[in-house]
């Protein structure tokens, strides 16, 4: 199974990535279908990551998390 830390932080950066998507469709006045699906699935995964049970996960631990994830996969 994936670990939750690769789950939280494969979420903070499909969430991050729809909000341009987001802002863009709103711009050029079109429907924002996967933005949205972006942003949900994102949030699936942190929600998953967060209440998985495997970490409990506090506000000033999610940059150490960013980043032993980062280092694993470099």
């Amino acid at each position: 199974m994936i670990e939750s830390d690769y789950l939280l932080v494969a979420g903070f950066v499909l969430a991050w990535l729809g909000l341009p998507a987001l802002v863009s469709a709103y711009a050029n006045q079109h429907r924002p279908h996967f933005a949205l699906a972006l942003i949900l699935i994102g949030g699936g995964c942190i929600a998953y990551a967060a209440y998985s049970g495997e970490g409990d996960y506090d506000m000033a631990e999610l940059p150490v998390v960013f980043f032993r994830v980062i280092g694993q996969l470099f």
